[in-house]
Parts: structure tokens; C-alpha cells; sequence
């Protein structure tokens, strides 16, 4: 991944890049991870626990489809509250250095709305990643379509 920094842009406001020039691969698609650990329990009331916890939740995603956050091309953060700003901004400056650990960032949308899915969540993280090497058959399942699948079996008569 290569930042774009335009010249007549000032810096990036965070620890994110203007944008990014992504090298070519099959795109990986991240839905929205909320901070809950494997059994949905939430990882806390507080959105540093959660941010922490859905970027792990991320990372768990992308590492099943052959990637890692080094991969990660652009994410999209929604937040329950502004007030949250700061405390998820730590909880990104304590995990990039690891995930990103040359410094460039990917781009992030950050939104702030009423509410997620269940109370109690206060964050949510969606991202997209480039899948430069081709995926392990056993780490992805790859979906059939229908037709695909109900024109291959052999009729019984």
C-alpha cells in the first residue's frame, strides 16, 4: 500500500493516510466487527475495550481470508458518541504501530450515530483489504452459485 499525500493538503488529522494506491489482488471485504469476543459476550462497557476488541475481531476476519491489517486498504468506524472520540483514538494509537508498523495508514471514515444493532455497543469497524497471494482452499469457503450447483448434479431417473 502506498499513501497519496497531496501537496496541497496539510496532514492527516489522525493516523490515517488522504488515500491510499492499493496493490493489485482479489478485494476482502470485512462486515461491520463490534467489540464482542467469541462467545458475544461485550468486551466492556467503555469504547477502548470494544475498539480494542473489534480491530482484534477484524484482524481474526482477515487472517481466515488469507490477510492481515497490513492489508487493510480503507476502513469505516461508527461510533455511538462523540464523546468516544478520544478514548477510540487511543485504542488506534495503542494497536496501529503493530498492524501498521511502517506508518502508513489507511484511510478511515469515522461517522457518529444514534446507536448500532444492540445497546450497549459503542463502535463498530468495517474494512476492505487486498489479498495480494492466492487464499489456503482450507482458511476461505468459497460460495457456488445456485444454478451453478443445481446444474452439476446428476439427475436420478
Amino acid at each position: 500500500m502506498k499513501a497519496i499525500v497531496p501537496e496541497k493538503f496539510g496532514p492527516p488529522l489522525g493516523m490515517y493516510s488522504h488515500g491510499v494506491v492499493a496493490p493489485g489482488g482479489e478485494l476482502v471485504v470485512v462486515a461491520g466487527q463490534v467489540g464482542t469476543d467469541a462467545n458475544g459476550e461485550v468486551a466492556g462497557d467503555d469504547v477502548r475495550s470494544q475498539t480494542r476488541q473489534a480491530l482484534a475481531n477484524v484482524s481474526t476476519v482477515l487472517e481466515t481470508a488469507g490477510c492481515s491489517m497490513a492489508d487493510v486498504i480503507r476502513f469505516q468506524t461508527f461510533l455511538t458518541s462523540a464523546e468516544d472520540i478520544p478514548e477510540f483514538m487511543a485504542a488506534r494509537k495503542e494497536a496501529f504501530p503493530r498492524y501498521f508498523p511502517d506508518g502508513v495508514y489507511p484511510p478511515n471514515t469515522l461517522l457518529v450515530v444514534t446507536r448500532l444493532v444492540f445497546p450497549g455497543l459503542r463502535v463498530e469497524i468495517e474494512a476492505m483489504a487486498v489479498r495480494s497471494r492466492p487464499a489456503s482452499p482450507t482458511r476461505t469457503k468459497a460460495s457456488t452459485p445456485r444454478t451453478a450447483r443445481r446444474g452439476s448434479r446428476k439427475r436420478r431417473r
